[in-house]
This record gives C-alpha cells, structure tokens and sequence, in this order.
C-alpha cells in the first residue's frame, strides 16, 4: 500500500523530530553528568521530553492524515501548521536551554509571549482539529 504524501512528510518528521530528542537526551546526559547537583538545565530536560512526546504526537497525525476525507493539500497545510509549532516550541526550549537565561519562559510575561502562546494554541489545537475531522469524516462513511 502507497502513503498518502501526508503521511509520508508525517512520518519522516516524526523520525527527525524523534533523532532529535534522543541527541537531546545526549545533551541533557552531559549536562547531568558535569552539575554537581546532578541535574541537567530545566529546559534542556523539557526540549528532550517535548521532542520525545512530539514525535510520537506526529505519528498519531501520520495514521489520521493516511485515512483522512480531506484532499492532500488540506492535510499537509494543517500537518504543517502542527509541526511548525511542534518544531518552535521545541527550539524555544533548547535555545534557553543553551543560554540558561530563565527557569520560566512565560515569567515575566510580554506581549508577544502572550501573542506566541495564543497562536501556539490556536495552530496545534486547530491543524489537529482538521485532521482528527478528516479522519472522523472519512470514518463515518463506513459506519454501518
């Protein structure tokens, strides 16, 4: 059986996204093994876990955008949406990872913090949002 190309960007961005969390892990080892107190920087340790359950997260879109009722084009644009903010999100925490220049992102709040949040929000809840339709829709089909 032939993927559908939604599936196939899904799936190999799975696996990237997944090749990254584990050289996270590598950098959050490092880290651990060089503090005296043991632990590695917080966001190092949230860019691992984030990348790790992204990836898997990416997986689940891959399985509903293979037998999803909308067109290719309609599941790669809202794929791509979530995978933006699934890769940004992860940056994000690897840059303050890398700096060490905060224990909290979101403290002290900015307007554009709060800008980036809304529309976090707004692209991962709504491109899943489309696909999980897409998926429903081309279910409901072969309901009996």
């Amino acid at each position: 059986m032939t993927l559908q190309l939604a599936t196939q960007v899904a799936l190999i961005s799975a696996g990237v996204i997944f090749l990254w969390a584990l050289l996270l892990g590598v950098w959050k080892f490092v880290q651990i093994a060089q503090s005296p107190d043991g632990h590695a920087h917080i966001y190092v340790d949230i860019a691992h876990r984030a990348a790790l359950m992204y990836s898997f997260a990416t997986v689940l879109l891959a399985a509903l955008v293979q037998f999803s009722a909308w067109s290719t084009a309609v599941n790669i644009v809202a794929l791509g949406v979530v995978l933006f903010f699934f890769v940004t999100a992860i940056g994000a925490y690897c840059m303050h990872g890398f700096t060490r220049d905060t224990t909290n992102q979101m403290h002290p709040s900015t307007p554009s913090m709060t800008a980036s949040m809304v529309a976090l929000i707004f692209g991962e809840v709504g491109g899943s949002v489309v696909i999980l339709v897409g998926f429903i829709v081309e279910q409901a089909g072969t309901w009996g």
